[in-house]
């Protein structure tokens, strides 16, 4: 065995050393697992903190994390500690390797998956296979191939799948549905939708895994999955048609040379110019960041602080696409990641009218010790058509994702009222929002129109809030004098 693969064993024995400890001291406490749900987490790095903690705060009650499984024994190890700090779990420790096992022995009845993204679809197909239901991170998945073995999974295995789109979640976001579900604007015929990402949050997915684009179908689908499923839920349609360009322009070597620095180098933390680049990224100062991270690099070579100008990147940071809907809307989007600030401003186009929506978002590092994402301006408003705009008073919500996440897991952990908005996602939604990220990737390579059609089989349309009937009436605008 290698030094590395040593090192991970350590981790794991420590790990369940510690797993031990616990036990001994929650045997028979209040918080046994009598009669909680049972989930195991594979996974362990910046994300699964909101799952965890989650589960082992407000929910402990009705839920037990009993294992954790990651790569990266350092990380199992941490987990475990934390989880079992909260003397509501003691989940027990599992390196990737024996995740089967991990399923076989804990028996949980839920997987949730929060592992790079281009290893959702193995994780995933083995716990419905094993018999369990699956929560996942977005995007589901990044390429066709595995969006397919996902959607056969479920359907042999008579599991479930949820994906979380906390957006969708956000107080602001559902009023949006409301608005366009009361009829606001009459029927949607086109939408205009832009997301900036700033060179803080921008950034940052050029120093982390997701620069290459074998682990996260690049910012098409591990970003836009997110956008894209907006939009299909908002509109209460379903892809079609893709077209789309995309390319690296700032995020290369080439600017670091036209801002004064030498090139491209291997990170941050060996950086001979950290002095000159503003993008430089101290992964010590940031307590969460560290423990992840730098503390736990020797188990598997992985720095969390790569030079955002290295050439070897290979996904892109500017990106145009079209899609049209299979009830006729046509989408005009547009991501780019070195934007003067954060959010996005779409506008619906309608027989009645126009609905303009805009979010100002602060957002830094993911796994920083701050809330990695909020809502700073929000503004919404209609203009019917030849009438006066109208401002909407926003919903508002508290805490990461503009409220979103709060009101998500408390319909994931705990019990929700029937929702009118069908803002619960599942294998479909994961697949139609994802395959339009993986369409536009195609549409980069051959610059050739993608149909969603002919990159799956067997993808049924989700679960849909009803939405303005196209055959009703429309009114007649207001008579304005012509010419």
């Amino acid at each position: 065995m290698n030094e590395i693969g040593n090192k991970n064993r350590r981790g794991i024995l420590k790990a369940a050393a510690a797993v031990g400890t616990a036990g001994l001291m929650l045997a028979g406490g209040v918080h046994a697992a009598a009669n909680r749900k049972r989930y195991a987490v594979v996974g362990v790095g910046s994300r699964s903190r909101m799952y965890t903690d989650a589960a082992t705060g407000k929910f402990r009650d009705t839920s037990e994390i009993v294992a954790v499984c990651d790569t990266n024994a350092g990380r199992v190890e941490r987990a475990v500690k934390a989880i079992s700090k909260t003397g509501a779990s003691q989940p027990r420790p599992y390196l990737a390797a024996d995740f089967d096992k991990m399923l076989r022995e804990m028996k949980p009845e839920f997987v949730i998956v929060t592992t790079k993204d281009a290893t959702h679809d193995d994780y995933i197909v083995r716990a419905l296979d094993a018999g369990c239901d699956v929560i996942t991170e977005k995007p589901m998945t990044t390429t066709a191939d595995k969006a397919q073995r996902i959607l056969d999974a479920v359907k042999r295995s008579g599991r479930h799948i949820r994906v979380t789109f906390n957006y969708r979640y956000s107080p602001p976001r559902t009023q949006v549905k409301d608005l366009l579900m009361k009829g606001e604007i009459g029927d949607v015929l086109s939408v205009d939708f832009t997301w900036l990402l700033n060179t803080v949050h921008g950034a940052d997915y050029f120093r982390r895994w997701h620069s290459n684009k074998a682990n996260s179908g690049g910012l098409m689908v591990h970003k836009a999955t997110h956008h894209f499923d907006l939009v299909n839920w908002w509109l209460g349609a379903q892809p079609e048609r893709v077209s789309a360009f995309g390319s690296r322009q700032f995020y290369t070597p080439e600017t670091a040379r036209r801002m004064g620095l030498q090139g491209a180098h291997e990170r941050c933390l060996t950086c001979p110019e950290k002095q000159k680049c503003t993008f430089y990224f101290d992964l010590a100062a940031d307590p969460g960041l560290k423990a992840l991270y730098l503390d736990n690099e020797k188990y598997d070579g992985y720095f969390r602080d790569q030079c955002v100008w290295r050439p070897e990147i290979n996904i892109e940071d500017t990106m145009n696409v079209m899609v049209r809907y299979d009830n006729g809307v046509q989408l005009k989007y547009a991501l780019s990641a070195y934007d003067a600030w954060e959010g996005y401003h779409i506008a619906f186009n309608g027989t009645k009218g126009r609905l303009e929506h805009r979010i100002v978002e602060s957002a830094g590092s993911a796994g920083a010790a701050k809330v990695q994402s909020g809502s700073e301006g929000v503004s919404t408003r209609i203009i019917p058509l030849r009438g006066a705009p109208r401002e909407i008073e926003p919903w508002t919500g508290k805490g990461s994702h503009g409220g979103g996440d709060e009101v998500m897991l408390a319909e994931i952990f705990g019990s929700a009222p029937a929702d009118p908005y069908k803002r619960a996602s599942d294998e479909r939604a994961g697949a139609w929002s994802a395959l339009v990220g993986i369409a536009a990737n195609r549409c980069f390579e051959t610059g050739q129109t993608v149909k969603i059609a002919d990159l799956v089989s067997g993808l049924d349309l989700p679960d849909r809030a009803p939405m303005p009937d196209h055959g009703i009436a429309v009114p007649m605008p207001l008579r304005v004098r012509i010419p």
